[in-house]
């Protein structure tokens, strides 16, 4: 018996890295779970890990720039796999870099994979979680919305504190509807912070020891595990909250 059997999730970009280990976290748990990206290899390759621990898990083709598609995506997914009781908006394709060197296309891009697309999916997934009784949305975001110098990260800060935003929102007006929202802010070893760790290994043995834990955190087990206590019934009095699973490296207010 697991803690979340019998309900379903959507985890965009679950593909890989961040996205992958939630989705297997929450699987592990009794969750089924629409696994949603771009490329569907990656996905098939998902759907496979959590079928081998015996739960289900559908793929689901999804570019969360076209917003106009999102509705009936949430809609096939509810009507695959009998409803929605979580979302997980992970998947984000934006720019870095200078703020004067930066596109406006470029700038536009995050918002767009961002809060405009976690936007869609929040209000498309919300009669589904009504009238289940209520359900619990994460979305992710980042500590350098917080850093005292967030230098080439200001475009990508700015579309997650706008996510962040947009949570505490949904928390205060969808609370009576039995509805939680809250965000994570994660350091975890992704397919492509591996790269720079092996690539730079004297600025990653740096950026580790910014990190009071020691580590920086593990996919599944460090992000994932915490994304399943958020929406199960142990924490389902938080709401609206910034969790920050940074081993201690950030600090919100």
């Amino acid at each position: 018996m697991g803690s979340l059997d019998g309900k379903v999730a959507i985890v965009t970009g679950a593909g890989q890295g961040v996205g992958q280990g939630i989705a297997l976290a929450l699987a592990s748990e009794g969750a089924s779970v629409a696994v949603l990206g771009r490329t569907m290899a990656k996905l098939e390759a998902t759907c496979e890990l959590i079928r081998e621990r015996g739960a289900r898990a559908e793929p689901f083709l999804s570019e969360v720039t076209d917003t106009d598609a999102i509705p009936s995506i949430v809609e096939e997914v509810a009507g695959r796999l009998g409803g929605i009781d979580i979302l997980v908006n992970n998947a984000y394709s934006g720019a870095y870099g200078p703020l004067l060197s930066m596109s406006d296309a470029d700038f536009q891009r995050g918002f767009h994979s961002g809060p405009f697309a976690a936007f869609a999916f929040m209000k498309a997934c919300h009669p589904h979680m009504k009238a289940r009784g209520g359900g619990s949305i994460v979305n992710l975001v980042t500590s350098a919305m917080v850093r005292w110098d967030p230098t080439t990260y200001g475009a990508y800060a700015s579309a997650k504190q706008a996510l962040r935003s947009l949570t505490r929102t949904a928390a205060a007006e969808w609370g009576p509807d039995g509805i939680r929202a809250n965000c994570i802010a994660p350091h975890a070893l992704s397919p492509g912070l591996k790269r720079w760790t092996e690539a730079f290994p004297e600025e990653a043995e740096a950026f580790r020891q910014t990190i009071p834990l020691g580590y920086i955190g593990d996919c599944e087990q460090d992000i994932g595990r915490a994304v399943v206590a958020l929406v199960g019934p142990d924490l389902r009095y938080l709401t609206g909250a910034t969790v920050p699973l940074d081993g201690g490296q950030a600090f919100f207010g």
